[in-house]
């Protein structure tokens, strides 16, 4: 057994149930859970009826098919608490996107949901490799971002201790991991990147610091940037899953053992992979949109959310619970250029192939006439700031993705920390084409 992975003994009894039994849990589950959302939430009842669909013609889990999706755009058109299948008195706490590309969205808990989103976070974090009694540095945001509130809870619910330092001051985030010695952190993986910087700007090896477990979720990130990671500290870099919408972290966790991809909590979140332009449900192991049908939530129930990731569903391995490939392209961050379907993660990816620069870059998309055209911003690493070392470095990057994203583009290399760092989710696209 891999040091770090949990006892049989200290796992959930589902984590490690047969699939008649999991299955089983799931349609008792969504039954009930359809039910509610019929009789308790009134946008559901009439989304239902406009589709010919009621909560009795579930006869089976693939069942669920013959249901309507739910769109980011339903809670926008319902904003604020349209969508919710319980009195507002009932709810312990609100959360809410930032509204920086439109109306904000906002989700609800009950207390009986706080409480599953806690015990489904310590299973993560035991999952990852984490013990009661281990100080956890967490520094994802805190307030109406989901990310700093959920880890919180989960990790007090799993007996550990927190630091809740929350996103930002980052000279001050190395000085209390030297200080404090935490064994865990969570983090984007984004600004992971630049708590790597400060620990060398101060002069002090990341390698000997006190962690061991870095628990990376809230964006998209490579396995090329897992062993950036877990070389740059000598630890365990594992991903974890959510989104505010279904619940927030804690969807879906990798398993320290294994780090192949990352195991649903089936128990509380049945999940399917769609055809993003038809809607069709794929079948296990085809590529396709996550769709995701809440099992357990009172107060914001979600049938069959459209989740936009893009991932395929696999056979369970440490626990018994199906996976997901690690979400690297979302189907709404896909840029189209010039015929050709590109990723973020893509481009991180070569960049992380060239020894001369380091992993802190911005797409940017201009137009010029008819024509779209792609320059990717990067920073040299100190050691290669030569004005021949970044042509080089320029050229095989270009070179890089051309080959394998199979897209030509122009390629600026910048100074060491010019490109604007994030302290939550990375910003990685600038879309400067006219808009028409």
């Amino acid at each position: 057994m891999h040091p770090l992975a949990p006892e049989r003994k200290e796992l959930d009894p589902i984590e490690i149930a047969s699939r008649d039994e999991i299955e089983a849990l799931q349609f008792h589950r969504m039954k009930r859970s359809l039910k509610h959302a019929f009789e308790n939430s009134p946008f559901y009842r009439n989304r239902f009826i406009e589709h010919d669909a009621h909560p009795e013609d579930l006869k089976s889990l693939r069942d669920i098919a013959k249901f309507p999706f739910t769109t980011k755009q339903d809670l926008r058109d319902t904003y604020p608490f349209g969508m919710f299948a319980v009195p507002q008195s009932r709810l312990v706490r609100i959360h809410g996107s930032s509204g920086t590309t439109g109306k904000p969205t906002v989700v609800g808990y009950t207390q009986a949901d706080i409480d599953h989103w806690a015990n489904l976070i310590a299973r993560s974090i035991r999952a990852a490799g984490g013990r009661p009694g281990d100080i956890l540095h967490n520094a994802y945001g805190y307030g109406l971002f989901t990310g700093g509130l959920g880890a919180h809870y989960g990790a007090e619910r799993l007996g550990c201790t927190v630091v809740p330092i929350s996103g930002g001051m980052t000279e001050r985030q190395v000085t209390l991991i030297d200080d404090f010695k935490p064994r865990i952190i969570m983090v984007t993986p984004s600004y992971m990147l630049s708590i790597l910087d400060e620990f060398r700007r101060q002069g002090l090896d990341p390698r000997e610091s006190s962690l061991q477990i870095g628990i990376f979720g809230a964006e998209p990130w490579t396995n090329a940037m897992r062993q950036e990671i877990e070389e740059a500290f000598d630890m365990h870099a594992v991903d974890i899953y959510g989104l505010s919408e279904v619940m927030g972290p804690g969807v879906a966790m990798e398993c320290v053992e294994t780090k192949d991809g990352l195991h649903i909590w089936e128990d509380h979140f049945y999940p399917e992979i769609i055809d993003p332009a038809t809607g069709e449900v794929l079948p296990d192991g085809e590529i396709g949109e996550l769709v995701f049908t809440t099992l357990t939530k009172e107060g914001l129930p979600m049938v069959r959310y459209r989740t936009r990731d893009l991932t395929r569903l696999l056979p369970g391995t440490a626990r018994s619970m199906r996976r997901i490939e690690k979400i690297t392209g979302r189907s709404d961050d896909m840029i189209i250029l010039r015929g050709v379907n590109v990723f973020p993660t893509q481009i991180e990816e070569q960049i992380l192939k060239c020894k001369g620069l380091a992993p802190h870059f911005q797409i940017e998309l201009t137009r010029s006439g008819r024509m779209d055209s792609m320059v990717v911003h990067v920073e040299c690493t100190a050691e290669m700031a030569e004005d021949s070392a970044r042509a080089h470095s320029a050229k095989e990057l270009a070179h890089h993705i051309k080959s394998v994203v199979g897209v030509s583009t122009r390629i600026e290399v910048k100074d060491p920390n010019a490109i604007a760092r994030s302290e939550g989710k990375a910003k990685r696209v600038l879309d400067n084409r006219p808009k028409t």
